[in-house]
């Protein structure tokens, strides 16, 4: 710290301002005035330590993946039974966009431009390497257990996993107008939940 400031502090109110606006405007609407009164900087911090308003979306974007990634972790999937790691992780998975709703919002506007943020990354592609290694070594420990049947791609793993939750939550409002079900309702969600895991775990089944 230097003359009462902290360059630490300061960047991570801006890349938490940041996150905010873009999850609620996208990169489009998204307002550097904005991020920087609701972090309370100045303009200029915000230029110093993200170059411009596209490299900040890049360190929002990094910032929500590594803390996926990072939370993932904590679950210890490689000393679990097999099936019950995957469980675990879908469980994990179905939760973690309940309860980060900004992730999937920043995700929709990524795509929205191609990923070309993403492709600019480093980092994001480190970050999954690790999960990919884990699934690997869930599968073959399935598979050696006779749980699982051979020749899953930990990758097309993970994109299921992944896309059960987020077709449903990206689409609640459309598919609870469409089925005349409110698919936000406890029950409704546990539901999914519960299907959701019950339907990868066959899907690995021998």
């Amino acid at each position: 710290m230097k003359n009462g400031r902290d360059p630490a502090r300061t960047r991570s109110k801006i890349l938490e301002a940041a996150t905010c606006e873009f999850a609620r405007y996208g990169l489009g609407g998204a307002r550097v005035d904005r991020i920087a009164a609701r972090a309370r900087a100045n303009k200029r911090m915000l230029y110093y330590y993200f170059g411009d308003k596209e490299g900040l979306f890049l360190a929002a974007l990094e910032d929500r993946y590594a803390h996926i990634r990072n939370a993932e972790r904590s679950l210890e999937l490689e000393h679990l039974d097999a099936r019950v790691a995957v469980r675990r992780l879908v469980e994990f998975t179905w939760n973690y966009f309940l309860d980060h709703p900004e992730f999937m919002t920043l995700l929709n506007s990524e795509n929205l431009h191609k990923g070309r943020h993403v492709r600019r990354s480093r980092r994001v592609p480190e970050m999954h390497s690790h999960l990919v290694g884990l699934l690997r070594d869930v599968l073959r420990r399935g598979e050696a257990q006779g749980l699982f049947r051979k020749g899953v791609d930990p990758v097309q793993l993970y994109i299921s996993i992944a896309g059960e939750g987020y077709f449903y939550l990206s689409n609640r409002y459309t598919l609870s107008r469409i089925f005349d079900r409110d698919l936000m309702a406890p029950r409704a969600l546990a539901l999914r939940a519960r299907h959701i895991a019950d339907m990868i775990l066959n899907a690995l089944r021998r």
